[in-house]
């Protein structure tokens, strides 16, 4: 649900909500409509909550609010300067075309789905229209690309990056910077390159818009700082504008003049644990990097060729085109376990339909959690600080690259566990130093670490996490589940797929990794565009969404909350801080489906036709009735001038 703008809250507000579609949220207790209203003056309006995007009741989809964020390099981001992606509408639309003015403020956090994902229902003359997709990762990134007329449809990905002559399906998230805060290097380049003064390496910063790096700058303490004056909005566009001028070259230079890169449809993938506001700044930063632009006058949509899609999701896609290799039938269920260098996510999906039409529909809510391998990396720099704290000169920056550098590209992902317990770890020091210790492994410039000691403090904390998260998604379904596909840099980890096999072997029939697992992300974001049509036809809303209203006293609330209650001037008494819900977590939502609800204000004089509505959301599992039961946040308030309606001074006149 892309945005999820409503006007509600008032001294007193009616609500009567429906749906339009094939599937329902669950049904709501605890907020019942109120009776007849009572009052001299009265206008309603009804606005429509569409997944995928917000749309008033006349149809016509309003722009995203705009973020309020604060002042520190994680939180001091304000929208870029190129032309916004999306900004507050001077207007929204009711039923009978006119227009309510409001204001929008956004909170510090915004979480929610948000871009994730899009809806998606392209023009019948999109025919052969190229789509790109690019997969941002903490630790690597890619870009894929398809087309109709191109290679008979298949999905093809750039393999060809500056900085070596080898070929890689991926390259490293990586910048250097020199002293003046310019880029020097991207990619293989800056990971490979030698340190140099005054110049600072960049990576893992997509990190930083983790949903708590956001709301509170709770940033992991084992990260790298940013680099002076520089945000991480500043880093994730210097690296986009660096891999997509470079992807526009290279697929002009693989395809040729069929190649139309000005008019691509872009397809972003982002965690699915992200909330509004990290999926609204990748957009930010994504439109700044020149993603999409206006490619012809008139092109006014332009900003709709960027779509964002969560990467379960598309990884579902690319593993769900694989049915033969898994024997996944209609009607049968999977779960993927997408598992990258920062984050892992988990979905639940069900084929439904034939499988020349394919589609697949999200079964319970996603989950996330930051414990990819770079986790690994970070555990392993901690054990090699804790055995050389008395040996300081390996402890130097570039030392403690060395070791990792070692231990990610030879025993990271081939580490089998208890099996190489009594197995010897050997990583070459950088520095050379004659003395030798060997109550901590130091000998003859090598450092070696048993496999007991990395298998306890380096594999199994990050590892179980992973397990936990797959039992808890587990936990969400109610029925079988037919074949867990791991995808992702860290399913390569014959670790992490042996105790997956170990724990769930009994209760899973199939336990696999794909072909491609490693850009299962990446080529089904391709996928999808290539499709011209929506993949996942259902979503499962991961929070829910709900608006503070006053409504009229009943007895439980007596009862319950007698400070809550007063009379208005009507002789009624209304109870305040009660919580309307407008989707509760939990709730089946189609691809494209309107939410429709209708709030209503009372008014005693012409004068009072201004109010204010607060959104709000909240991730328990529980539908709570008042404001005070659970936590929830503020999610965005709108300030609703209703005096421009017709109906508002018609009603006063005829009273």
């Amino acid at each position: 649900m892309q945005n999820m703008q409503q006007m509600q809250q008032a001294p007193w507000l009616q609500t009567n909500g429906t749906m339009q579609g094939q599937f329902n949220p669950y049904a709501l207790s605890g907020s019942p409509s109120p009776p007849p209203m009572m009052s001299t003056g009265m206008s309603n309006g009804s606005t429509t909550l569409t997944n995928g995007s917000f749309v008033t009741a006349a149809g016509h989809p309003p722009s995203q609010p705009p973020s309020s964020f604060g002042g520190s390099p994680i939180n001091g981001y304000s929208p870029p300067h190129s032309p916004p992606l999306t900004q507050p509408s001077p207007a929204h639309t009711f039923n009978n075309g006119m227009s309510v003015s409001m204001s929008v403020s956004g909170r510090n956090s915004s979480p929610g789905m948000a871009s994730k994902p899009d809806s998606f229902v392209p023009p019948s003359t999109d025919e052969g229209k190229l789509s790109v997709s690019i997969d941002f990762g903490t630790t690597f990134s890619g870009v894929a690309y398809g087309s109709s007329r191109i290679a008979g449809g298949k999905i093809q990905q750039i393999l060809n990056w500056p900085g070596s002559f080898e070929t890689f399906r991926k390259i490293p998230t990586c910048l250097l910077y020199d002293d003046r805060g310019q880029v020097i290097a991207w990619g293989v380049e800056a990971k490979n390159a030698s340190p140099l003064p005054g110049s600072v390496k960049c990576e893992w910063f997509k990190l930083f818009l983790e949903p708590h790096a956001l709301r509170d700058g709770s940033v992991d303490p084992r990260l790298p700082s940013l680099p002076p004056g520089k945000q991480a909005i500043d880093l994730i566009i210097d690296f986009l504008t660096c891999l997509w001028d470079y992807a526009k070259q290279q697929i002009t230079r693989e395809i040729g003049a069929v190649a139309d890169l000005d008019s691509a449809d872009v397809w972003l993938t982002v965690p699915a644990a992200w909330d509004a506001r990290g999926c609204q700044i990748m957009r930010d930063a994504a439109i700044t990097a020149g993603l999409v632009h206006s490619s012809r006058a008139g092109d006014v949509n332009w900003r709709d060729r960027l779509r964002v899609i969560t990467e379960p999701e598309a990884a579902a896609v690319h593993c769900a085109y694989l049915t033969d290799l898994h024997k996944l039938k209609p009607n049968q269920n999977f779960m993927i376990c997408d598992a990258g260098g920062g984050t892992v996510d988990l979905a639940v999906y069900k084929i439904i339909g034939m499988m020349a039409n394919l589609e697949i529909a999200e079964m319970c809510a996603r989950s996330g959690a930051n414990c990819g391998s770079l986790f690994l990396d970070l555990r392993f720099r901690e054990l090699v600080k804790t055995l050389l704290e008395r040996h300081p000169i390996h402890l130097d920056p570039a030392s403690l690259a060395y070791f990792m550098h070692n231990f990610s590209e030879t025993e990271k992902l081939a580490y089998m566990g208890e099996q190489d317990d009594d197995k010897m770890f050997h990583f070459t020091c950088f520095n050379v130093d004659p003395v030798d210790d060997h109550s901590v492994g130091l000998i003859n410039g090598e450092l070696a670490i048993p496999g007991t000691l990395l298998r306890r403090e380096v594999f199994d904390p990050v590892v179980n996490q992973v397990l936990e998260l797959i039992e808890e998604q587990l936990k969400k379904i109610d029925q079988r589940l037919d074949c867990l596909l791991l995808v992702g840099g860290f399913s390569g980890s014959e670790y992490l797929f042996r105790k997956t096999q170990e724990r769930f072997a009994s209760r899973i029939k199939a336990i696999a990794r794909p072909p491609d697992c490693d850009t299962a992300t990446l080529r089904g974001a391709a996928q999808y565009g290539l499709a011209r049509r929506p993949l996942v036809s259902s979503v499962i809303a991961p929070l829910s969404y709900m608006m503070k209203v006053k409504l009229p006293a009943e007895p439980q609330d007596f009862l319950k909350r007698p400070a809550y209650i007063r009379e208005n001037d009507a002789g009624v008494s209304i109870c305040d801080n009660r919580l309307q819900y407008l989707v509760a977590k939990g709730a089946i939502l189609r691809k494209g489906q309107r939410l429709k609800h209708k709030f209503c204000k009372f008014s005693q004089t012409t004068q009072d036709r201004m109010f204010v509505a607060t959104l709000y959301t909240s991730d328990s599992d529980q539908i709570m009735r008042y404001t005070d039961e659970g936590e929830i946040m503020e999610l965005c308030k709108w300030t609703v001038d209703l005096g421009v309606l017709p109906s508002f001074q018609q009603n006063f006149e005829a009273s």
